[in-house]
């Protein structure tokens, strides 16, 4: 089973509990500002066993917070070129400006799955087995 973790803007989504998608695991991440997703918060998740990971924020124009989902889209840009550069392919992290309420959330995740199955799960899970936190 894939696993994927999704981190959002409490301001982009209303309230949401992990989605269900079949053939996948999703856990949810709450955040006060999608700005708030730091570099190494992306590369832990990775690190946990997610296959993918997915940044949803408000559209751009749009952040309560004047510029944060554009600071959390350069941030994922960064990290997309970190994981090129050491083999795990950018194409796992995702990362999508949403419509307010969330609408459109499940075609997201199945847009995602439907890379990962051509991915195939992480090289970091199938390498050694990497114990949930």
């Amino acid at each position: 089973m894939l696993k994927l973790t999704l981190f959002h803007c409490i301001n982009a989504i209303d309230e949401m509990s992990d989605p269900t998608v079949n053939n996948a695991e999703v856990r949810t991440v709450k955040l006060p500002c999608s700005s708030m997703v730091k570099d190494l918060v992306l590369l832990r998740a990775f690190e946990a066993g997610s296959d993918a990971v997915i940044v949803l924020t408000c559209p751009e124009g749009q952040c309560r917070h004047t510029d944060g989902n554009i600071r959390a889209r350069k941030r994922v840009e960064r990290v997309k070129k970190a994981l090129d550069s050491i083999g795990l392919d950018g194409r796992r992290l995702l990362f999508f400006n949403v419509a307010p309420g969330g609408s459109g959330i499940t075609e997201i995740l199945h847009q995602a799955l439907s890379e990962l199955k051509e991915l195939g799960p992480s090289p970091i899970t199938t390498a050694h087995h990497v114990p949930a936190r």
